[in-house]
């Protein structure tokens, strides 16, 4: 099935919307685990990170969202993965883990999709995962040379 918007076609993938769905719930989580995390950083430098990198999230879910809208002629209903941690260390780790994973899940769909559209969303997706990554693992070893 084929979908005319003004800025392209677009072929209806029942993968490509699993995995679109797959997408919005992580970064519906990533939204509200990072305003949380924000909140218990140790200072407002890594705060203000924090803040930098869950507006990159909430344009990978604008994104992903109006993707999904435009092939399913349906909005998404995102849920929450998984719970967020409760401590700072914690939440930083898994942050850098989960962002490392879903930089790996970004690149695999690029891989398998067709329309130029959609491999591009995922493709700089995964760049700014990538990135978010590097700055959880910075915050990480901060924080252990804070411990020593």
């Amino acid at each position: 099935m084929t979908y005319y918007q003004p800025y392209g076609y677009f072929r209806s993938d029942a993968n490509i919307l699993s995995d679109l769905a797959t997408a919005i719930n992580g970064e519906y989580t990533a939204i509200q685990c990072y305003e949380q995390l924000a909140a218990m950083a140790p200072n407002a430098t890594v705060r203000d990170q924090i803040l930098e990198i869950r507006k990159d999230e909430i344009k990978h879910y604008q994104t992903f969202t109006h993707l999904y809208h435009t092939l399913s002629g349906q909005q998404p209903q995102p849920t929450l993965n998984e719970n967020c941690p409760k401590d700072y260390s914690t939440g930083v780790e898994f942050s850098f883990k989960d962002e490392q994973h879903t930089t790996d899940f970004y690149l695999e769909v690029y891989d398998r999709a067709t329309d130029p559209i959609v491999k591009e969303a995922f493709r700089r997706a995964a760049a700014d995962e990538q990135q978010h990554a590097v700055w959880f693992l910075y915050f990480m070893q901060k924080e252990q040379q804070q411990l020593k």
